[in-house]
């Protein structure tokens, strides 16, 4: 198979996954080794990245103007400072602190690492199950606009154990959040709107890498599959928001846990190389 075809392939993986709770990067690590096309990259995940955040930035694009107009009018007038809007721009901004610190202190480990496929399959039965867990004890009764300081703190530190693959970025950020008392609905949204800052600087950060780095591609493919990951991404955040609205997370918790135990065993006979 020729690598704009590998390119598409990945795409539609990283747009059908990137905003489920159940780990992108997973996805890309390994689908690819089990078809025996090896492990795309760090570089290639982050960049391709891109495409399904562009999808936010479209779909979100009116809160996104509010709350960033409105935390620049904070900025420079007091009397804007105790808006919802403001308040969520500085949220958003504290929330990413935490990836953003320790992505770029690990960028090392958490490139050669962090990919061991023993790592991803535990993560993705371990987190799955934390999933299940704050899906169903948390007490769903605080709505977006209720989320405070000390929420933004604790969701944030919640999306920098994404930098592990297979613990999923909007995963761990809904399992915060609904042990928080969000419902399933304010947990998703807050959760890719701070996914935005981290996924978008990720991507820029790794473009230089994507000519000479550790990937299977160069930039044709890359750009690719960055652009199916947008349309494909952009049709998932409209179904995902619709589901949560009426449903639980109990299908995604049993998916984790099963492709985490599938990895896990593959692993073991052989059949994949960690």
């Amino acid at each position: 198979m020729t690598d704009l075809l590998k390119a598409v392939v990945l795409g539609l993986i990283q747009g059908l996954t990137e905003f489920l709770p159940i780990s992108s990067s997973a996805h890309l690590r390994i689908f690819p080794e089990l078809f025996g096309w090896g492990d795309p990259g760090a570089a290639f995940t982050a960049v391709i990245q891109i495409g399904t955040e562009l999808a936010v930035l479209i779909y979100f694009r009116k809160d996104i103007w509010r709350i960033a107009s409105a935390w620049v009018r904070s900025v420079f007038r007091a009397e804007h400072r105790g808006t919802m809007d403001s308040r969520m721009g500085w949220y958003i901004i504290i929330g990413s602190l935490p990836i953003v610190v320790l992505g770029v202190l690990l960028k090392d480990v958490i490139e050669r690492d962090f990919r061991n496929l023993w790592i991803i399959g535990t993560t993705l039965i371990v987190m799955g199950i934390v999933l299940g867990v704050a899906d169903r004890v948390g007490r769903t009764d605080r709505s977006l606009g209720k989320i405070t300081l000390k929420d933004a703190v604790l969701l944030g530190a919640a999306q920098a154990l994404a930098l592990i693959p297979g613990v999923s970025r909007s995963g761990a950020t809904i399992s915060m959040g609904r042990f928080l008392g969000l419902d399933r609905e304010a947990a998703t949204r807050f959760a890719f709107l701070l996914a935005i800052p981290a996924v978008v600087g990720a991507g820029v950060f790794e473009l230089k890498e994507i000519p000479h780095g550790h990937n299977d591609f160069g930039w044709g493919p890359t750009i690719t599959a960055t652009v199916v990951s947008f349309v494909v991404g952009y049709a998932a955040i409209a179904w995902l928001l619709r589901y949560v609205s009426t449903r639980s997370y109990t299908p995604f918790v049993v998916y984790r846990v099963l492709l985490g135990a599938a990895t896990l065993i593959l692993l073991g006979a052989g059949v994949l190389t960690a």
